[in-house]
């Protein structure tokens, strides 16, 4: 694990939100309102309200809409133009992203867009246990529940880049020996947005 001078791994944020919200009707969800700001801005914000950085939010989906929504907050973009094909593509981009940079990072954590409840501290609880040696694939839990976001350490980056479909890192948090659980007091880990009901 490389650190800085604080001796904090470099963890990078990654939000992915370039999905086509398919099971939500024709509209956007990552679009829809919340608390009067869209789905999007909030999941984002999650994260730029912890200390990861930087925040790099794939877009796909109405790319220009999603990221209009994403205005005024300190995030770089990165464009996923192969959305329809799954989430393992936008990991793809989001990885790529994330390595293009001028520095290297020690791990990311990844989080939806369509997750917009997840507490800020529940992002730092996961770097805190990463930093701590915990674990190198580390899922946030709520009442033993898996849930999101995850953090993965950067050896898993090249696996997390060759993963098709919708599967993301799951196969990785399931088979790894380096995988743990961290139990957070954070219930959003396990909200996500899939229907207006959910709203």
């Amino acid at each position: 694990m490389t650190t800085d001078a604080s001796d904090s791994p470099a963890v990078a944020g990654l939000l992915l939100a370039a999905g086509t919200s398919s099971r939500f009707g024709n509209e956007n969800k990552l679009l829809a309102t919340l608390e009067g700001e869209p789905i999007v801005r909030q999941a984002a914000r999650t994260l730029v309200r912890s200390g990861v950085d930087p925040v790099v939010v794939v877009l796909g989906y109405e790319a220009d809409r999603v990221g209009d929504a994403l205005e005024g907050l300190p995030v770089e973009t990165a464009v996923n133009e192969a959305y329809d094909t799954g989430q393992a593509s936008s990991l793809r981009t989001g990885i790529r992203a994330i390595r293009g940079r001028d520095r290297e990072y020690d791990a990311a954590v990844i989080a939806l867009g369509d997750m917009p409840f997840v507490d800020p501290s529940t992002v730092d609880s996961l770097v805190s246990a990463y930093a701590a040696d915990a674990g190198d694939a580390l899922a946030a839990a709520f009442d033993g529940e898996r849930g999101n976001p995850v953090l993965f350490d950067e050896r898993f980056f090249d696996a997390l880049a060759d993963v098709d479909g919708d599967i993301g890192g799951r196969e990785i948090l399931r088979e790894s020996d380096a995988s743990a659980l961290v139990l957070v007091d954070d219930p959003g880990v396990r909200r996500d947005i899939d229907s207006p009901n959910d709203l």
